[in-house]
């Protein structure tokens, strides 16, 4: 998702409703560091789904209750306005996401990375992550055609952001796309 710039956007929330009669926004955070991404955040998107339609919003306050995020959106101040919001998610332009911790990295960082064997053996480009019970699963390209590499220490040997690289050594039978 992008911005009215352009710039790529990274969802960190989710509005699920009203709060109280004040107009405060419930909000299921989208990372896994919720006090440090919202105490920070003052200014952000609203985007909705369904319409592709995204606009700025400024933050006002903030609070913590339970897994939940209580915020008070600029112009939202009555439990119809913040209802309307419901189902749309706050985003920040990928510039402002939160550093990752150290070994870790964004999807996003490795779009277009090379993926080889140990040995230097091209395997194709990363596109993106996919979601599975077991274990994300990394879409991997290589000539027009789409193959799924699980993303465990057994077959990723080594990632280099800086370097837009990885390499793995795939379960038997991938090697030979």
């Amino acid at each position: 998702m992008t911005d009215a710039s352009g710039a790529p956007l990274i969802a960190v929330g989710e509005v699920l409703g009203p709060h109280g009669v004040r107009g405060d926004v419930r909000v299921r955070p989208l990372t896994d560091r919720p006090r440090e991404r919202f105490d920070a955040l003052q200014s952000c998107f609203l985007w909705d789904p369904a319409e592709n339609r995204k606009e700025p919003c400024r933050i006002v306050s903030r609070r913590f209750e339970a897994t939940s995020v209580l915020l008070r959106l600029d112009g939202v101040d009555s439990p119809e306005a913040a209802r309307a919001l419901a189902g749309r998610l706050l985003a920040v332009e990928r510039d402002d996401a939160l550093p990752p911790r150290s070994g870790e990295f964004y999807p996003w960082q490795l779009e277009g990375a090379l993926v080889e064997t140990p040995d230097g053996r091209a395997l194709g480009r990363f596109l993106r992550v996919m979601e599975s019970p077991a274990q994300p699963l990394w879409v991997i390209e290589r000539d027009g055609r789409e193959w799924l590499l699980p993303a465990v220490p057994e077959f990723v040997v080594e990632v280099s952001v800086a370097e837009r690289r990885i390499v793995a050594t795939p379960p038997e039978g991938l090697e030979t796309l």
